[in-house]
């Protein structure tokens, strides 16, 4: 799937989503908000201004988002700005029961948000012995993405297919290659390496 196909999954799909900014005692703080909507500038959440949630968002202007469904997830984690009134009546429209919530005059009481410039990943644990995991992107070219790589180190032995949940490490080359669509970043084949070439990197996709 695309970038695209994955924010339309989290708005129409998935559509209420935690999200976690940093409280007034500088831990985090999480909240289940409904995304509404989405398009390839961001995702578009709302929120009434009179709230503590509000005013995290407007000094922080930074989120993470995370929501699941039928063990499938999407987490991003981004930038966030304040656009006003701006598809207001568009979020609205398309998500009609907010006009109980707010009938009429009152949606004053709203502004939209949007999630920008993020990175984060889909994860489906769907079929337990395949996952897949992918990183996902909204306007920005690329990211830091951390993942287990083999050095060149690696002797063949095996030993780190033998301990992988899912067998996702191809052995038939030396160094040995990690499926990073399939890693659950469990750790395993790093500690029973023998030689410690295996190690958590930092890398840009």
């Amino acid at each position: 799937m695309t970038g695209d196909q994955y924010l339309k999954m989290l708005v129409e799909d998935m559509h209420s989503a935690i999200i976690a900014t940093i409280g007034t005692d500088g831990h985090p703080q999480t909240r289940v908000i409904d995304m509404m909507l989405w398009d390839e500038r961001g995702v578009y959440f709302l929120t009434a201004k009179g709230k503590a949630f509000y005013a995290q968002l407007m000094e922080q202007k930074f989120a993470a988002v995370s929501a699941a469904k039928d063990k499938k997830s999407v987490t991003l984690r981004g930038k966030i700005e304040n656009i006003g009134n701006e598809k207001l009546d568009e979020i609205f429209e398309k998500n009609s029961y907010m006009q109980q919530i707010y009938p009429s005059h009152t949606r004053s009481a709203l502004e939209v948000f949007r999630l920008f410039e993020a990175q984060g990943e889909y994860f489906d644990i769907s079929i337990p012995s395949h996952v897949v995991r992918k990183p996902i992107l909204i306007g920005r070219p690329n990211a830091i993405q951390t993942c287990y790589v083999v050095g060149v180190e690696c002797i063949g032995c095996k030993l780190c297919y033998s301990v992988c949940p899912q067998k996702c490490i191809d052995i038939s080359r030396k160094p040995a290659v990690i499926n990073q669509n399939q890693c659950l970043h469990c750790g395993q084949c790093a500690q029973i390496c023998p030689k410690q070439t295996i190690s958590r990197q930092r890398t840009e996709i």
